[in-house]
């Protein structure tokens, strides 16, 4: 059998209506039972009050009219004065007046009302001098009844009936009832509107997230008050600005991707093709122009392969990273005797840092070979190391420097000047070196202040880093 799974705004509208009913029917029977037992021992308290008064009437009667009769009669005659009141006499004591009789377990009454009492209340009564009160029925209806000893023997009782209190708690169970019932209905109602409220709102965010799933990356939720609600749309919206974000990356990559199989087979159709006019070459008689194309573009090929193996481990964050203690001023100084060429190095301040010598040497040598195909001289390396949290090398030109439309894209992949284009570069070089940077913790800055100006910021420690430890052996003590 197929369960029923009610929807959303049902559950509300029930979960409501079974918490309204609960708690509405709870505190209306607690407010019964409170007004119950009051109006029931304010109905005690009267009916007391006056049975005791009764009670001394009768004594201070039958004392003023102390004579040879029967007390029993004379206190009968003052009773009968007492209107719309059903009283009783029993009489164990025979100098009073009749005796009243066993009667099953009760004691027949010898003047009022003919009814048969309790005799484990009469007894009760008999035996001490405060009131004794009970319930019974009596003549069908129920009675608070009172017994107490007016004389030696003699007892007086009076019969109260709960009719009226009874009616009153109807009355009062009544008011409760409609007043539950009202409180139910007007619960249910709010309990409607909420939930067509929420359910309005879950609509709206069912939309967007659909929207959203078929493309519209735009989709935004409305941020309202400080609601649950409101921190479930700040989610969607920052998800959905993460998800935009992240596919715009992917195009990108994806893009990226297309110009790179575009660049690489651009890149090698040129050496191939000049291959294999050297290959067909070396049966004719320039045997040695021939080998020496095929030995240049082999190299060629050697030093592009590298780098796109070099490239494919960045893309997959498996470039080796070996970091240990540095000096700048040594490395671009090896750099510059590499190079051949006459480069001053300049040092402001401390020049050490933590990283891998073998990146940080490509990045100089890139930057460097960069200033000399590309620019003109003088050529200077500067190192500022006057800040204590990172370390700066700025490798500048006097030639035309960049061109503004190059400026934002110069180290993206394949990306070459039109004088680059006419050299033996593969445009991979100043990527591989900004990949570098970024595995240290750090960046290259260009600008082009009369020339070209290629900066390179490192910090001292890498990122999650820490200085080695010097694990040189201590001297040893006498």
């Amino acid at each position: 059998m197929r369960r029923w799974h009610p929807g959303l705004r049902t559950s509300i509208v029930l979960s409501v209506i079974a918490i309204t009913v609960a708690a509405t029917g709870t505190m209306a029977y607690l407010s019964y039972q409170l007004q119950q037992s009051e109006i029931r021992n304010r109905f005690a308290a009267a009916a007391k009050a006056n049975f005791d008064s009764d009670a001394q009437g009768v004594h201070q009667w039958l004392v003023n009219t102390a004579g040879g009769g029967s007390k029993v009669d004379s206190a009968g005659v003052y009773l009968k004065g007492r209107l719309a009141l059903d009283w009783a006499i029993v009489n164990f004591n025979p100098a009073t007046g009749p005796i009243s009789r066993q009667e099953g377990a009760g004691y027949v009454a010898v003047a009022g009302v003919p009814v048969v009492l309790d005799a484990e209340q009469v007894d009760r009564a008999r035996k001490q001098l405060e009131t004794v009160v009970f319930n019974d029925v009596v003549q069908g209806s129920t009675q608070l009844i009172f017994v107490k000893q007016t004389e030696p023997d003699m007892l007086l009782v009076e019969f109260y009936s709960t009719a009226i209190t009874d009616h009153e708690l109807a009355r009062v169970r009544l008011e409760l009832s409609a007043a539950s019932l009202l409180v139910i209905l007007v619960g249910s109602g709010l309990g409607l509107l909420a939930a067509r409220r929420i359910q309005r709102r879950v609509r709206v965010a069912a939309g967007a997230a659909r929207q959203l799933g078929s493309g519209d990356l735009e989709t935004r939720l409305p941020v309202q008050g400080q609601d649950e609600f409101a921190d479930l749309a700040g989610e969607f919206n920052a998800m959905a600005r993460r998800l935009g974000e992240s596919i715009e990356e992917l195009r990108r990559k994806d893009e990226q991707q297309r110009q790179f199989v575009a660049d690489v087979a651009h890149d090698l159709r040129t050496p191939m093709a000049v291959l294999i006019a050297a290959s067909d070459g070396l049966a004719g008689p320039d045997h040695d122009r021939s080998a020496e194309l095929i030995a240049s573009q082999s190299r060629r090929l050697s030093a592009l392969v590298e780098d796109l193996l070099e490239m494919s481990r960045f893309d997959a964050g498996a470039a080796e990273f070996r970091p240990e203690p540095v000096d700048l001023q040594e490395l671009c100084v090896d750099v510059v005797e590499m190079v051949a060429a006459d480069i001053p190095v300049r040092l402001l301040g401390e020049g050490v840092l933590v990283g891998d010598p073998r990146r940080l040497h490509t990045i100089v040598r890139n930057l460097v070979s960069n200033a000399l195909h590309h620019g003109a001289p003088p050529i200077t390396i500067t190192i500022d190391g006057a800040d204590p949290s990172e370390v700066r090398v700025a490798v500048r030109d006097h030639g035309p420097g960049l061109p503004p439309e190059l400026m934002p894209v110069v180290f993206d992949r394949f990306v070459r000047g039109d004088r680059s284009r006419r050299g033996e570069g593969s445009g991979l070089g100043l990527a591989i070196a900004y990949e570098n940077a970024v595995l240290h913790g750090g960046r290259i800055d260009v600008a082009s202040p009369g020339g070209a100006e290629f900066t390179l910021v490192v910090p001292r420690i890498p990122r999650g880093g820490r200085p080695p430890i010097d694990e040189s052996p201590e001297p040893a003590h006498p």
